[in-house]
């Protein structure tokens, strides 16, 4: 990611929003939807950094993650996507990257002759292990984040996510 800019440019944008769709314009709320994505963005290379050492990206992380959090250590493709919140494509993407280093197998689904399921194997488990201890030394991408900023802010994106119907 690049060094920091001069200024900030959602502050501008807010500015120069609210100056040509006026006071009544949802400016404010332009503003943070903006900040959250930046916030994304920045977490996101961040996160991508922590993981890379271990040949993993955040998204194929997150996938290991689901798999080890299930109750049986796999699932169908579809709750791979569906979960993670991506196109069926970018989920069999991602399985398929895991699948050619070892770390997940896909199988046929017992439950639907065609389908298949992503299972995570032993040494999925011991990368997504050493990857979380890398991310919790970053902190997540949060650090200097308080105890107490990260109680509201995780509150408030919950209400967004709830909101927009997420669960």
């Amino acid at each position: 990611m690049s060094g920091k800019l001069p200024f900030d440019p959602i502050a501008r944008a807010r500015e120069l929003w609210r100056a040509r769709w006026g006071a009544d314009a949802p400016y404010d709320a332009m503003a943070t939807a903006t900040s959250i994505m930046r916030v994304q963005q920045r977490l996101l290379a961040d996160l991508d950094a922590a993981v890379a050492p271990y040949g993993l990206t955040f998204a194929r992380y997150e996938a290991l993650v689901l798999l080890a959090f299930s109750r049986t250590g796999d699932l169908p493709m579809s709750k791979v996507g569906e979960r993670l919140m991506i196109h069926p494509t970018s989920a069999t993407n991602i399985v398929q990257r895991l699948a050619a280093d070892g770390l997940v197998e896909r199988v046929p689904n017992p439950q639907d002759g065609r389908g298949t399921l992503a299972r995570i194997t032993p040494a999925g488990t011991n990368r997504m292990e050493e990857a979380t201890a890398a991310l919790h030394a970053i902190d997540f991408g949060l650090a200097g984040v308080s105890e107490r900023e990260h109680g509201q802010l995780w509150r408030l994106l919950r209400n967004i996510r709830k909101r927009s119907g997420d669960f």
